[in-house]
């Protein structure tokens, strides 16, 4: 059921241009974390937190960290999550993700934070991984332009699709790690340690 919080954040997210999962993605999202029995997740990448509020809200038992780096966000996230009295199971960390060490182990990482630091974020945190956890990683078709044919005219933009592009295949080509891609959202992969 969408509440008038859930609708408030969705406008807040819209008026100043701050990027939160699209309907499908989120419900994607959703169904892999029922789908894999999951409890305990870590997000990269709080915004203000929609995604982390919504995972919680998914049962009693499910527990967020998130990391954020931008400051208005992490402030506007933190106040989120109280109206929603979830202080409890959703624990917000101000910092970047890649100065941040962890010894927790999470059975769902969940990537939407810097694009162009995917690979990076993948690499410091697949150890904190449970043996059957799954990592999530959000915008592999980063709004079409992945599969772009025609060029893409921004230079910066350019640069951000290909890392994204070289993700990828890092993900294609990891051997200690199986990854579906799915169309779900603005494009979901799903990644598994090979047993």
């Amino acid at each position: 059921m969408i509440t008038k919080e859930m609708r408030d954040i969705e406008k807040y997210a819209e008026e100043y241009n701050v990027p939160i999962m699209d309907k499908k993605g989120l419900l994607f999202l959703l169904n892999q974390i029922k789908r894999n029995n999951v409890k305990n997740i870590l997000e990269l990448g709080t915004a203000i937190g929609y995604t982390a509020i919504n995972m919680a809200l998914l049962d009693d038992d499910v527990k967020v960290t998130s990391i954020e780096r931008d400051s208005n966000r992490y402030f506007e996230a933190l106040k989120n999550v109280k109206n929603f009295k979830l202080e409890r199971r959703i624990n917000l960390v101000l910092g970047d993700a890649l100065d941040i060490n962890l010894e927790d182990k999470y059975d769902l990482i969940f990537i939407d934070a810097a694009k162009g630091q995917y690979t990076k974020f993948f690499e410091k945190y697949c150890n904190n991984l449970n043996e059957n956890g799954i990592i999530i990683t959000d915008n592999m078709s980063f709004h079409g332009l992945v599969d772009a044919k025609d060029v893409i005219p921004s230079k910066n933009l350019r640069q951000l699709v290909k890392k994204i592009k070289n993700y990828i295949m890092f993900l294609k080509k990891h051997n200690e790690f199986e990854t579906k891609f799915y169309k779900a959202g603005d494009g979901i992969a799903v990644s598994r340690r090979i047993k």
